[in-house]
Order: structure tokens, then C-alpha cells, then sequence
């Protein structure tokens, strides 16, 4: 299983990984798109994270009571990194698996943190992304987070 922190996925992967005019595997393209995502929530970046979803995406956030569907569902479930900043999510540990060459499944370990009356959090937890490549575009298609058992 490989480890990351935040940092290592937006820096390293996002400058290591090949440019849009050299054919990238399918694992490195889901990579780049995933660096992407914790950019945007550690910037509390709420139309960026939105903006990588497919609108038929399938969504289980931690807090989740049902299964969005729609980028409406998505934009208000984020809703939430405009409390408690600044917020940060850290991938500690993930294994990725190519479907297909137009599907990636990646599965980790990760930590997301926020300060709440000056004082830092962080909660742990289990989540899976799938991404799928549509047309030229790489996209999350279905996104799982579970808080880690105590």
C-alpha cells in the first residue's frame, strides 16, 4: 500500500505525473485528478470539488443519510468546509487499481482536520473513489468515506 500527505499528492504527483500532451496510464490520470480534489478541500474550495464529479455520480459522504446523485447533493454536503477552517484532507495510505483503461478504482486511509475554537481535529477514516474516464475527461463517478472504527 503507498502512503501519501496531502502535500505529496498535490506537489510530487501533480509535477510528476506526465502532461496532457503524453499518454498517461489510466492509475496516473486518476492520481491526477485525485490531487486535484485535495487541493480544492484544502482550500475549501467547494465549485473545485464539485467540478470533478460526474453529475450522475454516486456520493456517501461520512455524514451521509442517503446517496447523492446529483452535483446539488455534492455542493451542499461540502457546504461544510466553510466551518471550521482552515481544513485539510491527508491521504495517509492508498492501494489503486485499474478496472479498465477508462476506470480506476482507489482505496486508502486518510485524515481530514479543521480547527474548531482554535484548537486543531482530525478525523480519521476509510475512503474509496472510483473515477472514470468520459470522453477526454477523467471524473469521480462514485465516492465512499467512512470514519475509521475506534
Amino acid at each position: 500500500m503507498k502512503k501519501l500527505a496531502a502535500a505529496a499528492i498535490i506537489t510530487p504527483l501533480a509535477t510528476s505525473l506526465p502532461s496532457s500532451t503524453t499518454t498517461a496510464n489510466p492509475k496516473d490520470e486518476a492520481l491526477q485528478v485525485l490531487a486535484k480534489w485535495v487541493q480544492a478541500f484544502n482550500s475549501s474550495d467547494i465549485d473545485g470539488i464539485v467540478s470533478l464529479y460526474a453529475p450522475d455520480a454516486l456520493f456517501i459522504g461520512t455524514g451521509s443519510t442517503e446517496v447523492g446523485t446529483n452535483p446539488e447533493y455534492f455542493r451542499q454536503y461540502f457546504q461544510s468546509l466553510k466551518r471550521d477552517m482552515p481544513r485539510g484532507a491527508k491521504l495517509e495510505s492508498y492501494a489503486a487499481l485499474e478496472l479498465s483503461s477508462t476506470v480506476v478504482l482507489i482505496s486508502g486511509m486518510d485524515s481530514v482536520s479543521g480547527t474548531k475554537d482554535g484548537v486543531i481535529f482530525q478525523r480519521p477514516g476509510r475512503t474509496s473513489f472510483v473515477f472514470a474516464k468520459r470522453g477526454d475527461v477523467w471524473q469521480i463517478v462514485q465516492f465512499h468515506r467512512s470514519a475509521m472504527p475506534l
